[in-house]
């Protein structure tokens, strides 16, 4: 019997002490927040303030290792139930890169971006870049993304016209119906919508939440998403103003474009592109009145066949003003710009690369011509600079631009010392997928579109669709631990300014709408229809990835139309008009109540992130600072669950019972912002959420 006892005995220890570890392991948390690091974006010869904290009287050494620097920290403060060690450290100009070692007694353990840690690799280190800066506005922004042509139509005196030109085996189309959905073929089509339509519509954009304005492309180009760039010097008349008009529109059956004088008119008129020019300064310039920023789509990794440099439409040919094309002549000045495969063709050769293979989308030669590589920096410094003042770019596939990733590492750190020195607080935003770490050291790009860390776990977690709507994995569907893990992988690629204002994205122009996800249907409009977008979609889903959106660090992003409850599969489809007249307005209400919720608090701006226990059905996280404490539950089942959430983990007391109130909750009845209590023991919080229900909660 004694000896059981003593099994017994000696279980109990060891039990003990492994909920000791757990304990002490989840308590200890640093971060590259301006709490946890002072200031927050060092620069060359300041004193930095480094933090980490641990469970109280747990450690007993904590060492800062950087390099072969390894330096013991000094315990400068107990609150709560923690203490705090810090470290000051000069930075000189290379980067800082760094972890944190840990002892209790024999144990020895390390803490990095992706917490209690054996794997002690770069990409997992903090880092500190002197130097690097974003802007300060970025941070946690309210952004709202806007395909022109499908917003507002603000003047239908400068729409696209049926026959106006041809492209892509066709004509020109205006839809006169602002709400067929788009066919199947969609790129030559036209609704009308402007920049006068946004214009128009700033008061809704401000009444809803909105810091800033991104703008898919608005510079000349033949098709309704712009994406192949005829001429980066102007805004297309037919978004903005032209003040000449007139010209032939083609005959039925006529493709050559040199026939095409009306379009030529409109978008080769020197004084139509001034006069379109001209009225963009007036609309940045009003935006910027209300507060409010505008970021530009720049489309440097290929341009069109229209494109002036090129002229496979042979509209600038032999017009006053514009050089030769690369296609129409080998003389031209631009014939380095692109790379033709056949010397022997000309005049009016079509052996170049195009993007995939695209002949209208020419691939840009940057490595063979510095002019080109010049001009373009040009157009990144032209932007942002007066008259124009944008306040940024989002760059297209941005790792694609070159021939090889070495100059493409070269060319954005070119570009972005440019748009620097022409506006330093314009943001560089780069459309990247797969992994970032290389692109994100301070010297190229600000940030992302964070697809790996946000777009990517919120659709698997709550519907299980891929973003495309091409695959349903009920694997995913639920299944917290993998939101975590992938959360907390790809969170580590970023310096904490980058993550502060990547771009959090529900959807947008490249990829089915959420709503739409929310039903399961897997494929695409060419074969399921139209209709089956809106079949059995679930609004408190949406909601739930909305409450999300507003409360992870980054800056969420709206995609126009996704707040009155549009939907779509993947392009064309997801490129629906925004529905004035018909919007969902409790939606766009439950949009304000959450948009309202994250401005109000700086934690939800600028705040750490921690996960609380996410699992089966279950995300929990918190969003907190040294003063403000934030905690997000989501369940995505369609039954009532029972969480019970550490919160004391974000910073609510453990020695004492404390409240937190509701600040938004959502479920399959709607939704409420009130000041519901809960009680929270010893640090936990215990909470029944029923079926589809998430709630923001505050200590």
């Amino acid at each position: 019997m004694s000896g059981y006892l003593k099994r017994e005995d000696q279980r109990l220890r060891n039990y003990v002490a492994s909920m000791r570890a757990v304990f002490r392991k989840r308590a200890v948390y640093s971060d590259e927040t301006s709490f946890y690091r002072s200031p927050f974006e060092p620069k060359p010869g300041d004193l930095v303030r480094i933090r980490i904290r641990t469970y109280k009287n747990n450690v007993d050494e904590v060492w800062f290792i950087s390099g072969a620097l390894r330096s013991q920290m000094e315990k400068k403060e107990t609150r709560e139930c923690f203490d705090y060690y810090e470290i000051s450290i000069t930075c000189g100009e290379d980067p800082i890169i760094y972890y944190f070692e840990l002892k209790s007694g024999n144990i020895v353990y390390y803490y990095n971006k992706i917490g209690v840690t054996r794997d002690l690799t770069e990409r997992h280190a903090f880092r500190i870049h002197p130097g690097f800066s974003t802007p300060e506005w970025a941070r946690g922004t309210v952004m709202y993304q806007i395909y022109t042509d499908r917003f507002a139509n603000g003047d239908p005196a400068n729409d696209v016209l049926t026959d106006e030109y041809a492209y892509l085996e066709g004509h020109s189309r205006h839809i006169d119906d602002w709400y067929a959905v788009p066919e199947d073929f969609d790129v030559r089509n036209f609704y009308g919508g402007d920049i006068e339509g946004i214009e128009q519509k700033l008061d809704y954009l401000e009444d809803l939440g909105v810091e800033v304005l991104y703008l898919n492309p608005i510079f000349v180009s033949p098709s309704n998403h712009k994406y192949d760039i005829q001429d980066y010097d102007h805004v297309d008349p037919h978004f903005s103003k032209m003040i000449h008009d007139g010209g032939d529109l083609l005959a039925p059956g006529d493709m050559d474009n040199q026939h095409a004088g009306r379009y030529i008119k409109r978008v080769t008129d020197t004084e139509n592109l001034a006069a379109s020019d001209a009225y963009f300064v007036s609309f940045v310039e009003k935006v910027h009145a209300r507060g409010m920023k505008v970021i530009l789509d720049g489309v440097f990794n290929h341009c069109g066949s229209f494109n002036k440099w090129m002229d496979r439409e042979r509209i600038y040919e032999g017009r006053p003003g514009f050089e030769p094309g690369a296609y129409v002549s080998n003389r031209s000045p631009y014939r380095d710009f692109f790379k033709f495969n056949n010397e022997h063709a000309w005049p009016y050769n079509e052996f170049y690369d195009g993007w995939w293979g695209h002949a209208t989308l020419p691939k840009l030669n940057y490595e063979d011509s510095k002019k080109l590589e010049e001009y373009i920096l040009n157009i990144g410094r032209k932007w942002v600079s007066p008259p124009f003042n944008c306040d940024g770019w989002r760059l297209d596939v941005a790792a694609d631009l070159g021939h090889s990733a070495e100059y493409n590492h070269i060319f954005w750190k070119k570009f972005r010392k440019a748009v620097k020195e022409a506006n330093p607080d314009a943001l560089i935003l780069a459309e990247h997928y797969g992994e970032t770490f290389d692109w994100l050291k301070g010297d190229e790009w600000d940030t992302v579109m964070n697809y790996d860390a946000f777009m990517e776990p919120v659709t698997w977690f709550l519907t299980g669709m891929e973003k495309h709507s091409d695959q349903f994995r009920t694997d995913l569907l639920g299944n917290g631990t993998s939101f975590k893990d992938a959360v907390n992988y790809h969170m580590a690629s970023f310096m904490g300014p980058s993550l502060l204002c990547a771009m959090n994205e529900l959807d947008n122009h490249d990829h089915s709408r959420f709503l739409t996800r929310t039903n399961h249907r897997v494929g695409r409009v060419s074969f399921l229809g139209a209709e089956a977008a809106g079949e059995d979609i679930s609004y408190p889903v949406l909601r739930e990835a909305v409450l999300i959106q507003m409360t992870f660090p980054g800056a969420p992003t709206i995609y126009y139309g996704d707040e009155a409850g549009v939907v779509g599969f993947t392009d064309p489809d997801n490129r629906r008009t925004y529905p004035w007249g018909r919007e969902k307005k409790d939606l766009i209400k439950f949009y304000k109540t959450a948009i309202r919720m994250h401005k109000g608090s700086r934690a939800l701006r600028e705040g750490s992130y921690k996960d609380l226990g996410s699992g089966q059905n279950l995300v929990a996280y918190g969003r907190f600072t040294n003063r403000e404490q934030i905690v997000v539950v989501v369940n995505s089942s369609t039954e009532s669950i029972i969480a019970e959430i550490p919160v004391w983990e974000t910073g609510v007391p453990r020695n004492r019972n404390t409240l937190m109130r509701e600040l938004l909750r959502t479920n399959e009845q709607g939704y409420a912002s009130r000041l519901t209590a809960h009680d929270v023991t010893a640090g936990i919080l215990t909470i029944e959420l029923s079926a589809h229900e998430a709630v923001v909660l505050k200590a």
